[in-house]
């Protein structure tokens, strides 16, 4: 006979959906292996974690999609600071963040007397040892959030870290495709970013972000830091990490961020020297989201390619290809590759 494990009550219902993490095992990483940073609010490797820093002069770090990892995972995210901060202002602060879309946050009933307790619970490896802090932000109404600390005991070594925190009775989370909640992993913070109380619930305050915090990731230049199995659930009790499929986490993961290759379809005659074509995507994205080029864009014809600056829309369902003008032979098709990024 099949033993299953009897959930708290509090979790039955979202039993197959329990993690509100997308792509926590990080086997996603339509943007490849490994980028440095260049800024804060990036996107690199693996989707839906991006990189923050704030006041930093020097650091850059590079991010990546690894194979190293504990039992049960075969990827983790990767921060391996390539040029380290020279020393740590105390304005400083950096690390790993993800949204959280507000819709998909409903069942929390945050700002009510029945608001839901959280449970985050995560793999992490580091050669920095210490007293990290975890971040977690409420954006709408008047912001909120909360700090929680983990440590790293011991370096270079796979360590299971659960955080539990109350629901924010007084916090809002709109019904909306906007950022409901972010979750901040903090790396290295200056003195003065862990200044304010951030044990509980509270009105943000930027320096809140590093209370308790010890450990100092961003001045050495050959510190890493690495996690996977990332789960957040409603109760007060980590559960075993929820696995789905590459082809689940994929499709979630689209929502937010789309890699496009654009099929060699011949393209609708728009007037004498310009062409276009909608392409009707499988995930509907968050929003109309921004379009890039990501290879070369090429108009064919004839058997010539003409390399072309496309313009390009967004409409949440589809996008739009559109050349700039300028062809005597409008008749013919586009390929290339294109990025549809819709993130919070």
């Amino acid at each position: 006979m099949a033993l299953s494990k009897i959930l708290p009550a509090s979790q039955e219902q979202y039993a197959g959906a329990r993690n509100l993490i997308i792509n926590g095992s990080q086997a996603v990483a339509q943007r490849g292996a490994s980028a440095n940073t260049s800024g804060s609010g990036q996107y690199k490797a693996t989707d839906r974690f991006a990189w923050f820093q704030e006041n930093t002069d020097q650091v850059i770090a590079t991010v990546s999609q690894d194979t190293n990892a504990p039992d049960g995972f075969s990827n983790s995210h990767k921060i391996a600071i390539s040029t380290a901060e020279t020393t740590l202002d105390s304005d400083e602060i950096a690390g790993v963040y993800q949204p959280i879309e507000a819709q998909n946050l409903q069942h929390l009933k945050f700002g009510t007397s029945s608001a839901e307790s959280l449970t985050l619970s995560f793999w992490v490896k580091s050669t920095e040892t210490g007293i990290y802090a975890v971040l977690f932000y409420l954006a709408d109404g008047t912001a909120r959030s909360i700090t929680k600390n983990y440590t790293i005991n011991t370096a270079n070594t796979w360590e299971y870290k659960t955080i539990t925190i109350d629901g924010d009775t007084s916090g809002t989370i709109d019904n909306d495709n906007g950022l409901g909640m972010g979750v901040y992993w903090v790396l290295s913070s200056g003195s003065g970013r862990g200044t304010v109380d951030g044990s509980s619930w509270r009105n943000h305050d930027a320096n809140q972000f590093g209370y308790g915090h010890t450990a100092d990731v961003l001045t050495d230049s050959s510190a890493t830091w690495q996690i996977t199995g990332v789960q957040l659930e409603v109760g007060e009790q980590a559960t075993p990490f929820e696995h789905r499929s590459y082809g689940d986490e994929l499709r979630r993961c689209h929502r937010y961020f789309q890699r496009i290759n654009v099929p060699q379809w011949y393209y609708s005659t728009l007037n004498a020297s310009q062409v276009y074509h909608s392409i009707r995507l499988a995930v509907e994205t968050r929003a109309g989201g921004t379009l890039s080029v990501n290879s070369s864009t090429r108009y064919w014809s004839g058997g010539t390619a003409v390399a072309f600056t496309p313009t390009l829309s967004g409409y949440g369902d589809r996008i739009r290809i559109q050349t700039s003008g300028g062809l005597s032979n409008c008749n013919g098709f586009a390929d290339g590759i294109v990025d549809l990024d819709a993130e919070l």
